[in-house]
């Protein structure tokens, strides 16, 4: 039997952990040839170009630059318009047999628009969930222009069913960045020293006492409230006084207010500064070992209700970002507001470690992933089942 070629579109860092260990399983496959496509701020520097690191794991076919510079919502919707332009050329001369595009962000939409325009049969990855901002219309917009559905959970599946789609083309796989999780917590052990092994800025603190992690990001529906977001989480979580390992935030619309109400914290706020370093990137693998050591995940990221969920951490999930996403014993939300956060986070780092959930996987989902996409029969044609 000839092999698929299946070609799977990397878009951001935390895509790359979602989707590695199918990366795995889709290369081993005796029946399958993976085609890796880069793109997004995947491939910019001043988010820790990830491209560096998968190309060490993955051959890449093709690295695709769309991001246009500004970070706001215009430069989003002209990304989009771009990606279309340019992945649809990747496709024409890649000819895969299948592609394969990751979660709602709006790289993924140019994606799935070239992919099915184009004919090539669509497979997306964490469809059925719900969420706050704009990902929530592009992940269910992916999920109409896609031909198989690869779910995390059992309600999500019952999401894209009722959205009309065959239950025949849904998957429940679990989510591949469990995989890392459940493989990182067998060799928990921070064995590395990130300050030397990831340079970054600010203060070099003892980082094998307790310690906390803030990964925050713009909420594209709130754009004009980036930078005051960022300020109250910055004042309150200098306010609790724990060493912290910051993450720069993506490339979402309102990141440079983001970014900016940062440098200005660093540069007016110096004394409250002593305990932060931050970092724009950083292996998977290493992430998930820095978050296990921690006292607690702070910010808006989809790593505190998957992997932490998983991993036993516990998180302070502000804001509306991740709204309506099935999450564990492991997560308490909090407003915007600094006395809450702050709040929150003494509550975090003051109990006991949550127990284990298998909400969104068990470990297993990479291969699951891999076979699915050597034995499901491709179509392209797809009618409403209701």
């Amino acid at each position: 039997m000839k092999k698929r070629k299946v070609c799977v579109v990397v878009t951001a860092r935390p895509s790359y952990s979602r989707v590695k260990t199918a990366l795995t399983a889709i290369e081993r496959h005796p029946d399958l040839e993976l085609q890796l496509v880069v793109t997004g701020s995947a491939v910019l520097d001043r988010f820790g170009d990830a491209s560096e690191f998968i190309q060490k794991d993955f051959p890449i076919a093709a690295k695709v630059y769309m991001v246009v510079e500004g970070e706001n919502l215009v430069t989003s919707a002209k990304t989009a318009g771009l990606g279309l332009v340019e992945l649809s050329t990747v496709f024409d001369n890649l000819r895969p047999d299948l592609v394969v595009t990751i979660a709602d962000r709006y790289e993924t939409l140019a994606t799935a628009t070239a992919a099915a325009f184009m004919n090539i049969p669509l497979v997306h990855i964490q469809g059925g969930e719900v969420s706050g901002s704009i990902d929530e219309k592009v992940r269910h917009a992916i999920t109409k222009l896609a031909d198989l559905h690869l779910v995390s959970t059992k309600r999500a599946a019952e999401r894209v069913i009722r959205m009309g789609e065959n239950p025949k083309a849904v998957f429940v796989t679990g989510c591949p960045s469990i995989d890392l999780a459940d493989m990182a917590l067998k060799e928990p052990q921070l064995n590395f020293d990130p300050f030397k092994k990831y340079g970054g800025v600010g203060t070099d603190f003892n980082h094998s006492d307790k310690y906390i992690v803030v990964m925050q990001h713009p909420v594209t529906t709130e754009v004009s409230n980036a930078q005051c977001h960022i300020m109250e989480t910055l004042y309150s979580v200098t306010s609790i006084g724990l060493p912290t390992f910051w993450f720069w935030p993506n490339v979402d619309a309102g990141s440079d207010a983001t970014s900016g109400g940062i440098r200005s914290f660093r540069e007016t706020e110096r004394s409250l500064s002593q305990n932060l370093h931050f970092f724009k990137n950083m292996l998977p693998d290493d992430f998930l070992k820095l978050l296990i050591n921690s006292q607690c995940l702070i910010g808006n990221s989809s790593v505190g209700i998957r992997e932490c969920s998983y991993l036993g951490v516990p998180v302070v999930n502000i804001g509306s970002r991740q709204e309506g996403r099935e999450r564990g014993a492991n997560v308490i939300d909090s407003s915007y507001e600094r006395e809450e956060i702050a709040a929150a986070i003494r509550k975090q780092t003051d109990c006991d470690r949550p127990s284990q959930d298998k909400l969104y996987g068990d470990g297993k989902a990479g291969p699951q992933i891999a076979e699915i996409l050597a034995r499901a029969p491709l179509t392209i044609e797809k009618r409403l089942t209701f």
